[in-house]
């Protein structure tokens, strides 16, 4: 086997493939996005362009990965692999790991020390909003998984402010499914200024060597007749609402027909009707939540089976009865069909559906054929997984699960630690079989896979196709499919096959695409005008609003930012002003949903100037509320609570107006006074106002206390026991004012 040679690639180490040398040298030339089939060494690609760009231009290498997992996968590859310019021993490469458990100072510091550094992009976009450290040196910018730079996620913003910060920009894009949607690429090369597409598929001469055999087979089974009856029932439940919202205008297709695209037609012309205050929308809005309820209750039927279904069953069963039930739950619950389909569901004790049993049969063989076998199974919903695992181990073969962080209901996810531990156990296996949802279908560093099982087919080609590239990475694989006859699994593997297609014949379309011009550069050695521009006004934004647009525009506008966890509000200027921001959906969910009065008395009370920002469009329209209902909280929020309320028509008009107020604030035109009424008719209203001023004394109670000690300084000079003695007055109000006229300031 012949090995790459390189000053900065560990000698004996990286077999040298035509493909990717020749991909590798492409890529030194401009922004190139490469696609290439999982196991094709996308990684072989990045390391090989990074050395060269290490030697010949120096700077730093900042490689991006979407998750924890793939991100300690590459900065174990690199730290193995990629050598330190100028050191000759091969001690290593000065590779640093930045996630989001890796602390401020101390990125910052490995920021300065360091040549290489992977990351997740969102702590990598924290940082640079902050100023802890800006993108100026870094020559290269590898992105991988760079199908998901679209809409607002951190990949958008880091390629833009890349090609705006960086002295030599380079960016290596890498993907081994970027999509069929010619549009979606587009978008991607876009965000990262992508100027050329290098591809290679597995029928390719110079690739074909390294391909393993993978062997795709599509497993048919029958939906038992309960399941059928169950989702027959289900559909017509389906098809009673959609004929009800046919009655008053509405165009709908049969329920069995009923497509995402159908259905979303149906939701834009619901929403149209609700901005021309058509009662009819709001009626609709909520008959369209009832089909939602019922399709996913229907592919649950097909796919996933009769445990799956009995626990949505029950949870939409549970949730009309909590107080904050919808109307849509508590009418589809009353429903007599409704009803009988949930009994039926409780008297199940045994999955029905014969997928269950056909996985384990299949691991079973696979097992009992080549013992050491690695296998994974990937089920999309969290409850299947668990169904799955609990069969396969009371059939005495050990398996895991592996899901997503986030914790639902009463079910624990994963903490990041828990699955690169999860990863490593099956690497080394301690088990064989790994049963995951599609957080593991990204970037899985798992040699020697040999069987992968879709419990479910998958409309996505990029799902579909990083699911088969869990195997056949190393040696030859089976890829099975399970397919209920008759149902939404036949449709599902028919899209994903032709989307595949389309996707291969698209990029190759792309390759050679002609190049985008560079971005404009200063002169080298001129001063960037940016080094003459004051500083803009400091404002604090909380951690958990840094994935908003608001952030993003604050930082191009040249606001100085703070990212840190705020215990009330969004964004804070100073000391003094505090701002909530809420869009127009999100004010009327927490006012019908949960405690949104209560959120702004907390706010109000947190500041001096508290600000509530009102976000987008027609406000009245987005829940079936009366108007009058949602002025009645706005007077309560601006009138009771003193709440200044401003409305913007998006989040960069937002950002526009936090920045407005930051600089009024910096140039002390907000101190103003904390009470704006200060001249009175009488001394004695003025002594009453200054009483008044105490939490808990109103007018009243102040007149009362004055009327008892006869003036302004017995009151304050008064003994918690004499307070207490004026009717009106109990502990609690005559502790606090006895406290804050004995505490120091500051």
């Amino acid at each position: 086997m012949k090995y790459v040679r390189h000053p900065l690639i560990a000698p004996g180490s990286l077999e040298e493939r035509s493909y990717q040398i020749s991909i590798a040298l492409k890529a030194l030339d401009g922004n190139t996005m490469v696609v290439l089939p999982t196991g094709l060494g996308k990684t072989a690609v990045a390391l090989l362009t990074a050395a060269s760009r290490l030697h010949n231009r120096g700077g730093k290498i900042l490689m991006l990965a979407p998750t924890k997992p793939l991100v300690e996968q590459h900065h174990r590859f690199f730290g193995t692999y990629l050598l330190d310019p100028g050191t000759a021993d091969g001690a290593g490469s000065g590779c640093a790991m930045f996630t989001g458990e890796t602390n401020v100072e101390e990125r910052t510091r490995l920021w300065r020390e360091t040549r290489v550094i992977c990351a997740t992009p969102q702590v990598v976009k924290n940082d640079c909003i902050a100023g802890r450290y800006d993108l100026a040196d870094v020559s290269l910018l590898i992105v991988d998984e760079c199908h998901r730079a679209v809409g607002n996620y951190s990949y958008v913003f880091l390629g833009r402010h890349y090609m705006e910060t960086a002295t030599a920009p380079l960016v290596l894009a890498m993907t081994a499914s970027p999509g069929s949607n010619r549009e979606r690429v587009d978008e991607v090369c876009e965000h990262l200024a992508i100027a050329a597409v290098e591809s290679r598929t597995e029928d390719d001469a110079d690739v074909r060597p390294y391909i393993h055999e993978r062997e795709i087979q599509y497993m048919s089974v029958e939906l038992p007749a309960a399941l059928v009856h169950a989702r027959d029932t289900l559909l017509a439940l389906m098809d009673a609402r959609l004929k009800k919202l046919s009655a008053v205008g509405y165009q709908v297709p049969p329920a069995e027909k009923l497509s995402m695209k159908a259905l979303n037609a149906l939701n834009a012309s619901i929403q149209r009707r609700i901005q021309q205050r058509d009662a009819s929308g709001y009626m609709a809005a909520s008959v369209y939540a009832e089909i939602m309820k019922l399709r996913h209750a229907v592919s649950l039927a097909e796919s996933q089976g009769s445990t799956a279904l009995r626990h949505y069953l029950e949870k939409i069963s549970s949730e009309a009865g909590s107080a904050a039930a919808t109307k849509a739950s508590k009418r589809l619950v009353q429903d007599i069909r409704f009803q009988q389909v949930l009994h039926a569901a409780l008297g199940w004790e045994e999955e029905l559906h014969p997928k269950l049993n056909l996985a384990r049969n299949l691991v079973r063989i696979q097992l009992a054929s080549f013992p050491e076998s690695r296998i994974i199974i990937f089920a999309t919903f969290r409850d299947t997984v668990q169904v799955l695992v609990d069969h396969l181990n009371a059939g005495g073969i050990e398996c895991r699960r592996f899901v997503g962080q986030a914790s639902r209901d009463a079910e624990k996810g994963l903490t990041q630690k828990k699955q690169l531990e999860t990863l490593q156990q099956f690497r080394e296996g301690a088990f064989k079989v790994l049963i995951a949802t599609s957080v593991g279908e990204e970037g899985l560093d798992v040699p020697s896979t040999d069987m992968v099982i879709f419990y479910e087919a998958v409309p996505s080609e990029i799902r579909s196709i990083q699911r088969k590239g869990r195997t056949g990475r190393h040696g030859s694989g089976r890829i099975v499919v399970l397919v209920t006859a008759g149902t939404s699994d036949e449709a599902f593997s028919y899209v994903s096959i032709s989307r595949e297609k389309a996707m291969q014949s698209g990029i190759k379309s792309m390759a050679g695409a002609p190049k985008a011009p560079p971005a404009p550069q200063a002169p080298e050695g001129q001063t960037s005008i940016d080094r003459f521009v004051a500083a803009g006004p400091r404002i604090a934004a909380d951690d958990r609003e840094t994935s908003s647009r608001v952030v993003e525009r604050l930082h191009a506008i040249g606001a100085t930012l703070e990212i840190r966890r705020l215990a009330q509000g969004d964004y804070a200027v100073g000391d003094r002003i505090l701002i909530e921001r809420k869009t127009t959906r999100d004010f009327m969910d927490t006012l019908v949903e949960r405690d949104l009065l209560g959120q702004i008395r907390r706010l109000a009370d947190a500041a001096p100037r508290p600000v509530l920002i009102i976000e987008g469009a027609d406000l009245y329209g987005q829940r079936n509320i009366h108007p009058n209902a949602v002025r009645g909280a706005l007077a309560a929020i601006a009138v009771d609570m003193g709440v200044t309320l401003l409305y913007t028509a998006s989040a960069e008009e937002t950002a526009e107006m936090i920045f407005v107020l930051a600089r009024r604030a910096e140039g002390g035109r907000t101190e103003g006074s904390a009470h704006p009424k200060k001249l009175y008719r009488s001394e004695q209203e003025q002594i009453e106002y200054i009483l008044s001023a105490y939490p808990a004394i109103g007018p009243r109670h102040a007149r009362l206390l004055l009327a008892h000690f006869g003036s302004l300084h017995a009151v304050i000079t008064a003994e918690k026991e004499a307070l207490q003695g004026v009717p009106g007055i109990g502990e609690k109000t005559a502790r606090t004012i006895w406290e804050l006229s004995r505490r120091t300031w500051g």
